[in-house]
């Protein structure tokens, strides 16, 4: 059998997406800037497609949703955008973010740092969360930009959006949030959260790659990331990728549609999941549940590397990770627990399962079977974990 858990790090596309998608690879493949019939043969489907994206995330008329590639290059043009028009061009000095946000965020405010600019790193609580007085505690009226995510890609766990928004705006600062694990997952609503900047990436939320796109609260000015020709009403320029939208389009209307079914099957199976995973000693699952996105578990296994857990699980067809996919490469300890304050042997040994719509009970089944085995056998050969007798002759 083979299972995929790792749906935080992409998703299959929706076979309901990919149709969508296929008449606009060839049937209809016109630039849609073009005069002729060709260009203007795909414009219904992108005002489908513009209408599936505003009413996915309840933007107003007012405000603009402009395509991008992903998430990556959103967010770096809110970071950089900002820096430019309130820092390096205006009255303001200081951008602030949380110490677990996506690597997209930290590596753009480490960039502008190297420029001079000021940026503060938020602590997190032993839930992986930042609380709204820690915001409080250090903004002030020259903070540019308040750049928190949603909802944390390696925990799941979910931010007070709607409160810190409320602060950023109160010392006349921007608020931006990588959405990228939310949508889908739980209701996002741009009005009722208030932020200005929304950023989000189709391919996490069962649309294609390489298309994503950010929220602009009533149209703010925001100096461009991509310059050339006036696609997107000037703000991104580029030629458009038509299928990717109508795709991206599609995804949003059935992430949505599937919101009851994210906070009950696919909770459900996360629960269970994650109640076998608790039968074993020395484990510790990151967050309450209850204040995660439905389908998200990351847990340290004590006395086994994450990625000897990985090795373990692969053999078995088991996709999951031990974190962002973004830093994968990294085999430091993970960031989100060291964030936590875990201890530095757990922090060696986070273990990320996501799950997703089409994940299965079977699957569930077949996982429970193979991370028991898995932990019997590292564990049995780790140098810095004994097995207590009781422990040892149960086998789990």
């Amino acid at each position: 059998m083979r299972v995929y858990l790792d749906n935080n790090a992409t998703t299959m596309v929706d076979p309901l997406v990919f149709d969508a998608m296929k008449p606009y690879f060839c049937d209809i493949y016109g630039n849609p800037n073009s005069l002729h019939a060709f260009g203007s043969d795909s414009h219904p489907a992108l005002r489908k497609a513009m209408d599936q994206l505003y009413a996915g995330i309840n933007a107003k008329d007012n405000d603009d949703v402009v395509v991008t590639s992903c998430a990556t290059e959103s967010i770096n043009w809110v970071i950089k955008g900002i820096y430019y028009d309130s820092i390096l061009n205006g009255p303001k000095d200081t951008i602030i973010t949380s110490e677990v946000e996506h690597p997209a965020v930290i590596s753009a405010c480490k960039f502008l740092e190297s420029l001079g600019a000021r940026v503060i790193y938020l602590p997190v609580n032993d839930q992986g969360i930042v609380e709204t007085n820690t915001l409080r505690e250090h903004i002030t009226d020259t903070t540019a930009l308040v750049s928190i995510m949603w909802a944390n890609n390696e925990t799941g766990m979910l931010f007070p959006m709607k409160e810190m928004a409320a602060i950023a705006h109160e010392y006349g600062a921007f608020f931006h949030t990588d959405g990228v694990q939310a949508i889908g997952k739980v209701p996002v609503d741009v009005q009722d959260a208030n932020v200005d900047f929304l950023s989000f990436s189709a391919h996490k939320f069962h649309g294609p790659k390489g298309v994503g796109g950010l929220y602009l609260k009533n149209g703010q000015p925001l100096t461009s990331l991509m310059h050339g020709g006036e696609h997107m009403g000037g703000r991104r320029s580029g030629t458009l990728n038509v299928p990717g939208i109508v795709g991206m389009g599609k995804a949003m209307e059935l992430a949505n549609a599937h919101l009851d079914m994210e906070n009950s099957t696919v909770r459900q199976l996360r629960d269970k999941l994650e109640d076998a995973i608790l039968k074993i000693p020395d484990v510790f699952v990151v967050g309450k549940r209850d204040e995660r996105t439905p389908n998200t578990i990351l847990v340290s296994v004590k006395g086994i590397e994450g990625e000897a857990m990985l090795w373990d699980l692969n053999q078995k067809g088991i996709a999951a990770s031990t974190g962002s996919a973004c830093a994968s490469e990294d085999l430091e300890s993970n960031p989100v627990m060291e964030a936590i304050g875990a201890e530095a042997d757990l922090a060696h040994t986070a273990l990320r399962l996501s799950l997703s719509r089409f994940t299965t009970q079977e699957e569930i089944d077949y996982t429970i079977d193979a991370l028991n085995t898995a932990v019997v056998r590292l564990r049995a050969i780790s140098s810095t974990y004994s097995y207590a007798p009781s422990w040892h002759k149960s086998g789990l």
